[in-house]
């Protein structure tokens, strides 16, 4: 089971909403407590909605944790907040979680041990931070050093770290600098993009070629695709291959239906089995 704290978006694949959605289809439960509800992605006009308050927002979380499924949750998921407080509530959350037991009334969870995915949605190059610099400080403060992973995207890892990024080797020592876990998205790569992986032993990397009409959301299918991939025991090689090849996949999908959003659903076969084969080079 899987704890989403991220945003609810109602039109739009994207958020928590596309995590929900991938990990129902790969055989995960979820449980989604929204940081905002909107309408559609902010990048199509004013979204609608508006932002969870932090008393609904940690109310909400203390329901889960008083029916006792702290103790079943595999997977703590944060990505998009909406205000500062929430990042706080998230990171209180993500110690309330690890310090349950994984069994409840006779149920047990599916791992050994909860895994908090950090998804630290911040911004993206050219445009730089899109949230408040409250909440951009709380992530990096509050959240990187209790993740198990941590997948941003070129831009944000450069945030997180304070790095020059110029070339793989300053990424790969960036992505070390966080001392856990770090699969960092949109690497320009020689004409492609490209998706590394890197902990404290080993480092990979795969590349693929770069679509110009790839609807948004695909940071947010990567991290989910690798997230279950690993929850079902593959290796980091292995998810991060899947993974990539799962997200381009639907990014070709959505091409080839003339989607704006991505059709998770609608090509959902190609989460079990992806249109192309990746391979990860060694860094």
């Amino acid at each position: 089971m899987a704890l989403l704290l991220s945003s609810h978006v109602a039109a739009s694949m994207v958020g928590g909403s596309m995590s929900r959605a991938v990990f129902n289809l790969t055989g995960i439960d979820t449980m989604l407590v929204p940081t905002v509800n909107y309408g559609r992605h902010p990048g199509w006009g004013p979204p609608g909605g508006g932002i969870t308050g932090n008393n609904v927002f940690s109310s909400m979380i203390g329901a889960i944790g008083e029916q006792g499924l702290f103790s079943l949750t595999d997977i703590v998921l944060t990505g998009y907040f909406g205000e500062a407080g929430q990042v706080s509530i998230a990171a209180d959350t993500i110690d309330r979680v690890r310090r349950a037991g994984r069994e409840h009334e006779g149920a047990r969870a599916f791992a050994d041990r909860v895994s908090i995915v950090v998804d630290p949605v911040l911004g993206d190059a050219p445009g730089g931070l899109y949230v408040d610099p409250a909440i951009a400080a709380g992530i990096r403060d509050q959240l990187v050093s209790r993740a198990d992973l941590v997948t941003p995207n070129l831009f944000e890892l450069g945030y997180l770290t304070g790095r020059s990024l110029t070339d793989l080797a300053s990424m790969v020592r960036a992505a070390r600098a966080l001392e856990r876990p770090v699969l960092v998205s949109s690497l320009p790569r020689r004409g492609q993009i490209g998706v590394i992986y890197v902990d404290s032993r080993e480092a990979w990397i795969v590349t693929h070629d770069r679509s110009p009409n790839a609807p948004k959301g695909t940071g947010d299918l990567l991290t989910a695709v690798f997230t279950a991939s690993r929850l079902r025991g593959a290796s980091v090689r292995d998810a991060l291959e899947f993974a990539t090849a799962a997200t381009v996949s639907v990014v070709m999908r959505a091409n080839e239906w003339n989607s704006l959003e991505l059709p998770v659903v609608a090509a959902a076969s190609v989460l079990q089995k992806p249109l192309i084969t990746l391979q990860a080079q060694p860094l």
